[in-house]
């Protein structure tokens, strides 16, 4: 899932060479945390979101039926 984030990350900036995701195990989901550029942020975000939460229904999606993902876009 990690690779998937990064994927279409990448081809939404302009500078996929700062593009990370790393995973960390909170309570019972697994938290994908991405990290861009500064002048990406809102490229990844979209207008009103929309970018954001249609990679967490992209996520939720692949993701196995009993497993909570989040996505949580870093500054």
């Amino acid at each position: 899932m990690q690779d998937l984030v990064a994927f279409v990350a990448r081809g939404l900036v302009d500078r996929p060479d700062a593009v990370t995701v790393s995973a960390a195990e909170h309570d019972d989901a697994l938290v994908l945390e991405l990290r861009v550029a500064k002048e990406d942020l809102g490229k990844v975000i979209g207008r009103q979101g929309r970018t954001a939460r249609a990679m967490r229904v992209l996520l939720n999606a692949v993701a196995p039926e009993q497993r909570k993902v989040r996505l949580e876009i870093m500054e």
